[in-house]
């Protein structure tokens, strides 16, 4: 029988781009090679398509980008001939074939249902969550106001605008007025915690609101959640299943950027240090936001759990979360009993399954 052809694709013109070839090298290196002949698709930080035929490890280190072999390539939108079209450098194009696409893109661009919309038009399989619930899951005021008509319990939140740039001190007083500090600011859409800072008065949340218009042109500006930091990763299309539980300990104030994928310091519990009950409960808001989201494929679901209280507060969705070889999402399921190889040939089943359905 002959393998399926999966082209991975990496980089892109993100402010995530270099977390991303990371979690491509690790992906590529783990997809069965028994099953699936793997092709790869970089996309430069100025959003050009590249086909790279090279050496897999320097896709990680970001030589790969500097390699004599690569060409253009661009997607087919004949939906007779899916896959890509290589472009070489005398012009002359030729076409290769592709069964699904495994897109590893994080943040803008890559996660919020820009690239999904893009296969979609040209009818090609794809890993991962469709147009809709990625581009929702992406943006936090949408996920918001989704999840929480969904009776799911988020952190009380302010929405800025542009123009709430220039009056810090009325978000200030909206702030003092429904919640208090400290609080959290985030763009609307980024992913890998980029733009995200804590404020504990006016003067920091000033600065922080200037930081996350830098990346989006909405901010959420979020009560802080006292609470432990928890994971699920959730698998599946019609019938979801939850992992087990991770639990995070970040080396620095919070999970951002930095804690995540260069301090060693922070520590990852699997599973969580919670209770059985609250495991439970937990896991089954992380299916039931899943399939409120309109979520296929996968999702890293993130929580606050107070063990005191028991409470707790969905904090957000993540559609293509990290895949490196430290990332939560591939070890919880590895801790569920599912190994690397294992989740990855399952997710391309996945993307195929729904592309049945669909088409």
């Amino acid at each position: 029988m002959a393998k399926q052809r999966i082209a991975v694709i990496f980089g892109g013109a993100s402010s995530e781009h270099e977390v991303s070839c990371v979690s491509a090298g690790s992906v590529i290196s783990n997809i069965p090679k028994d099953e699936y002949e793997v092709v790869c698709i970089g996309i430069t930080k100025k959003g050009k398509w590249l086909f790279y035929p090279g050496e897999w490890d320097r896709i990680a280190t970001g030589e790969w980008e500097k390699d004599p072999d690569c060409c253009a390539c661009m997607l087919s939108m004949d939906n007779a001939k899916r896959g890509i079209y290589k472009i070489l450098d005398d012009q002359t194009v030729s076409f290769l074939s592709i069964d699904c696409f495994f897109p590893v893109l994080h943040g803008k661009n890559g996660e919020d249902g820009t690239i999904q919309g893009l296969f979609d038009l040209s009818m090609a399989p794809y890993v991962g969550c469709d147009t809709c619930s990625s581009a929702i899951c992406m943006d936090k005021a949408y996920a918001h106001i989704i999840l929480e008509s969904a009776g799911i319990r988020m952190a009380p939140y302010i929405l800025c605008r542009r123009s709430d740039k220039f009056r810090p001190e009325q978000v200030a007083q909206k702030v003092v007025d429904s919640f208090g500090f400290p609080v959290f600011v985030k763009p609307a859409n980024a992913g890998s915690s980029v733009g995200v800072s804590k404020a504990k008065d006016e003067n920091e949340l000033e600065q922080a609101i200037k930081l996350a218009f830098v990346h989006d042109d909405k901010v959420l500006v979020e009560k802080a959640i006292r609470g432990v930091e928890v994971e699920c990763a959730v698998l599946g299309n019609g019938d979801p299943q939850a992992s087990v539980l991770g639990e995070i300990t970040p080396a620095n104030e919070f999970y951002d950027y930095e804690a995540k994928y260069e301090n060693a310091a922070s520590e990852l519990h699997i599973p969580a240090r919670i209770s059985q009950e609250l495991s439970y409960q937990v896991r089954g808001i992380a299916v039931e936001a899943f399939q409120a989201m309109g979520c296929t494929g996968l999702a890293r679901v993130d929580f606050f759990v107070d063990p005191l209280t028991e409470d707790i507060w969905l904090n957000e969705l993540n559609t293509m979360p990290g895949f490196t070889s430290i990332s939560m999402y591939p070890k919880l399921w590895e801790a569920t009993g599912l190994t690397y190889g294992a989740l990855l040939d399952k997710l391309i089943k996945l993307a195929m399954e729904r592309a049945e359905i669909d088409g």
